[in-house]
């Protein structure tokens, strides 16, 4: 069996749909951080890319480039409160089930268990779409979402890509 090719089909697919190849990000090395505290001490938060957005906050574009919105989100926000506009992958499981992709309701079980020291005060949503300027981010976006991280006492984040 022939492995997939996971980039190949990405760029075939949204080459079809008129956008420019994607030059993807190459990476040779990352820096190990271990955690400076036992997990049931950190304040756990997470960082969702999949278009999921409050139902009071105005939608993600489905068909985001270069979307470099983050939005806060409360974590006490049952988890049926969120709606995903992202065209850029099937949710519908998500869709019945948000903690599939964004595992709110999970969070608050490990913090109730006392496997985690606390969800942190505020998770994020956004880096949605396809984001071409990618020294944006690198540059800007990102180093403005680690100090909110810091200024909330965030000791791990989980990022979930979509």
């Amino acid at each position: 069996m022939e492995p997939i090719r996971y980039v190949d089909a990405l760029n075939e697919k949204y080459g079809a749909m008129g956008f420019p190849a994607y030059k993807w990000s190459e990476n040779h090395d990352a820096p190990w951080t271990p955690l400076a505290k036992p997990l049931t001490d950190c304040t756990v938060g997470m960082l969702v890319s999949g278009g999921i957005s409050h139902c009071s906050a105005p939608p993600f574009d489905p068909d985001a480039r270069n979307d470099h919105r983050v939005d806060a989100i409360d974590p006490g926000t049952p988890s049926d409160r969120y709606q995903i506009h992202d065209s850029y992958y099937d949710h519908t499981d998500a869709d019945r089930d948000l903690n599939c992709i964004f595992p709110v309701d999970r969070l608050q079980e490990l913090a109730g268990a006392g496997e985690i020291g606390a969800v942190a005060k505020r998770h994020w949503s956004g880096f949605m779409g396809r984001t071409y300027n990618r020294s944006k981010v690198i540059g800007e976006s990102a180093p403005a979402l680690v100090e909110e991280l810091q200024a909330d006492g965030v000791d791990l984040l989980i990022a979930i890509p979509a």
